[in-house]
């Protein structure tokens, strides 16, 4: 059957409504904490030690790193796939006992964690900026 119709619609009912519909998506990147050591047991040799701390980088990649550790304050050590660690360096006010059950980065467009340009967020909601970052040799 064909419907022809002169001077009207052809489609007598409601207006067609249109909407847009946009999707976003949104990568967060969870770093965990190291396991601590358990009872009985000796600490593993890296993680009982000390650390000088030497000048850093200003930017880390994102995708080597591996874990984190809590030593000091106001700082995360990050380890990286190679083993090195580098201390993150919070600000004033922002406490690493905050992310003691790890924490999470939103990956940048160049794929790096910068200081003063980049934070760093809690489980739990808090967002430090990093100040700086210290590259981390055995203490002699």
């Amino acid at each position: 059957m064909l419907l022809v119709s002169v001077g009207g619609s052809a489609f007598a009912g409601p207006p067609t409504e249109f909407a847009q519909l946009t999707i976003e998506q949104r990568v967060i990147i969870r770093v965990p904490l190291v396991a601590p050591p358990r009872r009985g047991r000796p600490a593993a040799a890296p993680e009982a030690q000390d650390w000088d701390e030497k000048k850093g980088p200003r930017c880390l990649a994102i995708r080597s790193i591996r874990s984190a550790d809590l030593s000091e304050r106001n700082s995360v050590d990050l380890i990286l796939s190679n083993s090195q660690r580098y201390r993150a360096r919070f600000g004033r006010g922002c406490q690493s006992a905050a992310f003691y059950s790890g924490f999470y980065i939103e990956p940048t467009d160049d794929g790096s964690l910068c200081a003063g340009r980049d934070d760093v967020k809690s489980r739990g909601g808090i967002s430090c900026e990093v100040d700086s970052f210290k590259r981390l040799v055995p203490e002699r």
